[in-house]
């Protein structure tokens, strides 16, 4: 007779009788090798980066067509509306092409492409065989030149916005991220990133063409392809496929946005939830900026990462929640650090006092040496991780260029994260880290929420 398996459990596992079993040493980060790349302006008026990357016979494209709203100051403007509309059909046919056509040809140089919108920019990105960089591209300036915007397609895709915006707009994250964009932004066109149900249910075709002749513009915009490519050869490729693509005036970027203003958290009531979703902002600073590398250190100790004070205090240690995190957000004027957590009601004001907690502990109780060698190795080891794919670096160096940036600077990045120190960190935490430097919301039941809330100060109710 077989004995039964005796299972260990991973304390077990990670035990001798000597003790813990000592965790080995990390690996060598090495720095991404010498890539070889050609960034241009091409005589529309469209910046090209090419970069070489040959580890796999694909291609990766990412084009970014600035799309703010160029009438953000006026009452009732349809434009995200419009820009939904437009990105959700805008690969559905053009005067040589419908959509079977479109997709059967992309299908055939194992490609596809997707575009989507927001309040900064419309992005057409998509992968392909090297073999099939032409065909892609050709399809990118049938698209750009000639969409037709089908009336049978605008009506499918947009019934189907309208449905998908409904349901949307009952979840718990999309309530909480609306409400602090509207709390930290106010009507600025950037809280508004997704539009109401009722906007896209007017939308006429009409429109849509119009905005497509108005707004998809070559100057100011960017092309990036990254993978099997000779870079000045794929250059004078681009410049010849997407000539024809011209256009008055350039892509309309979206506009600075009013400061982070620190005050109270704000609750937001939603009837009979059992969660609650802790949202809050305060200022960071640009990764032009020389204190942005100390500052993305003392992130990651605070809550950047799984072994961050704040994971292991709110979701190791009491178990408010599963998932919780601070992460910065930046636009090309400027940055905000954000922190997100989501609890249990009943145990919603403890998690925002920890929160707090951590926060001030992270200036009064400085990272340790070990802390700062931790998250910077993580720092490195996830940026290097992320862009040593064609996609992963592609997408990088896409929104890398929408902030003015470029390769340089990623490659510079993990120099300058070795140079910082802990004092340096410490000071980070210190400037930005300080509980009165921040604001936010916090969407649960009012009723269920208020009474320990309003014990914990700082909370302000609608």
């Amino acid at each position: 007779m077989t004995a039964p398996v005796s299972h260990r459990s991973a304390d077990e596992i990670g035990r001798t009788e000597q003790g813990p079993r000592p965790l080995p040493e990390l690996g060598e980060q090495r720095p991404s090798a010498d890539l070889s790349t050609v960034d241009t302006t091409i005589a529309n008026g469209l910046r090209v980066i090419a970069v070489r990357r040959a580890s796999v016979p694909m291609v990766e494209v990412r084009l970014r067509i600035p799309f703010a709203d160029p009438a953000a100051s006026s009452v009732g403007s349809q434009h995200s509306a419009w820009a939904e509309v437009l990105a959700n059909t805008i690969l559905t046919g053009t005067a040589t092409r419908d959509r079977i056509a479109i997709d059967t040809e992309l299908a055939l140089v194992g490609s596809e492409l997707d575009a989507v919108v927001d309040p900064e920019r419309l992005s057409i990105s998509g992968s392909v065989l090297a073999t099939g960089l032409d065909t892609v591209l050709d399809v990118i300036r049938d698209v750009l030149t000639g969409a037709t915007y089908p009336a049978d397609e605008v009506d499918r895709e947009r019934d189907r916005l309208v449905e998908r915006i409904a349901l949307a707009r009952s979840q718990p994250n999309v309530i909480a991220r609306e409400a602090l964009q509207k709390h930290l932004y106010g009507d600025h066109p950037f809280a508004k990133e997704m539009p109401e149900a009722e906007e896209v249910a007017r939308v006429s075709r009409e429109e849509v063409v119009a905005l497509h002749a108005k707004a998809v513009l070559p100057r100011g915009s960017v092309l990036v392809l990254v993978g099997d490519v000779d870079p000045d050869a794929v250059i004078g490729t681009v410049e010849s496929v997407l000539a024809g693509w011209t256009g008055e005036g350039t892509a309309v970027t979206i506009s600075p946005l009013p400061p982070v203003t620190p005050g109270d958290v704000v609750l937001v009531h939603r009837p009979g939830a059992v969660q609650s979703q802790i949202r809050l902002a305060g200022r960071a600073v640009q990764r032009t900026d020389p204190k942005y590398p100390a500052l993305q250190l003392a992130n990651l100790v605070y809550g950047g990462f799984f072994s961050s004070r704040l994971v292991e205090n709110i979701r190791e240690d009491k178990g408010y929640t599963y998932s919780a995190r601070s992460h910065p957000e930046f636009t090309i004027h400027g940055a905000t650090l954000l922190i997100d957590a989501d609890t249990a009601s009943d145990v919603t004001a403890a998690a925002l006092l920890e929160t707090r907690y951590e926060l001030a502990r992270l200036g009064l109780v400085p990272p340790t040496e070990s802390e700062v060698d931790v998250a910077r190795s993580y720092a490195i080891g996830t940026l290097l991780t992320t862009t040593s794919s064609q996609s992963g670096l592609a997408s990088f160096l896409v929104n890398l260029v929408a902030l003015g940036l470029g390769i340089d600077w990623l490659v510079a990045h993990p120099q300058r994260l070795q140079a910082v120190t802990p004092e340096q960190v410490a000071a980070a935490a210190l400037e930005f880290f300080a509980p009165g430097n921040f604001t936010g919301v916090l969407v649960g039941d009012a009723e269920l929420l208020k009474p320990k809330l309003a014990a914990l100060g700082g909370v302000s109710f609608q």
